[in-house]
């Protein structure tokens, strides 16, 4: 028991550390309240997981992330990056361009060409 207390307030002190190593490291205050705001979330959970631990919610959680739902939107959410992995640029653009995207510059001749005969600069 008195091992896992001192492991829960390691985790906690961890934690505080590095939180305000981050918030020390961020320029300005503009994402200052956002990183706070999801650390003070964090800390709830972190001084609640011995709570949870009593009264058997903890079992709970666990059963709820591994859930059959959460395994079927897992799977969609990678069918759906196959596909778009699977999928070429070529087909969402339109038709001219993709005539011209096969063609090298090169292959295109002179009239796409800027000569420079001088440049002047000054009076």
């Amino acid at each position: 028991m008195l091992d896992y207390l001192y492991e829960w307030i390691q985790t906690l002190a961890f934690f505080l550390v590095i939180v305000t190593a981050v918030l020390q490291v961020i320029p300005g205050t503009g994402y200052k309240k956002y990183v706070q705001f999801f650390s003070g979330m964090v800390m709830i959970l972190l001084m609640l997981t011995p709570v949870l631990k009593l009264v058997g919610m903890e079992n709970h959680f666990y059963e709820l992330y591994h859930s059959k739902e959460y395994e079927l939107s897992k799977d969609e959410i990678e069918e759906q990056q196959k596909y778009f992995e699977d999928q070429d640029i070529m087909d969402f653009l339109p038709d001219e361009y993709q005539n011209d995207a096969g063609e090298d510059n090169e292959s295109k001749g002179a009239s796409d060409e800027i000569k420079v005969e001088g440049i002047q600069i000054g009076k």
